[in-house]
């Protein structure tokens, strides 16, 4: 049985995840945290339910989801997986730094890239991947049809949907990812997003005014 934490992190109250199981093995899923404080509550939690992190997964590579990725890597010592076309967007981690006033060095990590279609395994529970873009250009979601649950990063929220303002966004595109691929599932499917609370998408399909 996989369990889910959560902890808020940064500016942008962006929401960091770690899921784990009774094997003590977890996915430490876009950490954002950026101070002593917030890290140490993530490592906290680690040390007290004795996890060992076994992947480093990013819904996407906007600043406030990455910025702890370095100090995530440098620690766990495992691959960071995210898809190929966010890979620019990680690029500019300095740029988009110093547009909120951070000097931040540039993040050298090990990557795997994930697509649509593929599936991650963990202890035997699989994860399907949507490629969701419109946020980002290599915007994913991983979804656990077993658990009925789903990491949907700024793709999806409760009662809104991801910004398209930014470099590479495109409204259409977003609504059409999400209608396609995620509206489609059992309703009772509950929706992790990157800000904001839980919400599920038997909720988003009825009361969400941006997908009328």
């Amino acid at each position: 049985m996989l369990q889910i934490q959560g902890f808020v992190c940064n500016f942008a109250s962006e929401n960091t995840y770690i899921i784990y199981n009774e094997n003590k093995n977890a996915w430490l899923i876009d950490p954002g945290n950026m101070n002593e404080q917030e890290t140490k509550a993530i490592e906290s939690f680690i040390t007290e339910k004795d996890l060992k992190i076994k992947k480093i997964i990013l819904t996407h590579a906007h600043i406030d989801h990455i910025l702890g990725l370095q100090w995530a890597f440098d620690t766990y010592k495992v691959p960071v997986t995210m898809h190929q076309d966010d890979k620019e967007v990680m690029d500019m981690f300095q740029i988009s730094g110093m547009r909120f006033g951070f000097e931040l060095d540039h993040i050298n990590v090990d990557l795997e890239y994930i697509k649509e279609g593929d599936e991650l395994d963990f202890d035997g529970e699989k994860f399907q991947i949507y490629h969701v873009p419109g946020h980002s250009p290599g915007s994913v979601v991983y979804h656990n049809e077993t658990q009925k649950f789903m990491i949907s990063g700024d793709v999806l929220f409760e009662g809104s949907i991801g910004r398209t303002d930014l470099y590479k966004g495109n409204y259409e595109q977003l609504i059409e990812g999400i209608k396609t691929k995620l509206l489609i599932l059992d309703k009772e499917t509950q929706v992790f997003s990157g800000h904001g609370n839980p919400t599920t998408i038997g909720f988003e399909k009825q009361y969400n005014p941006f997908l009328k």
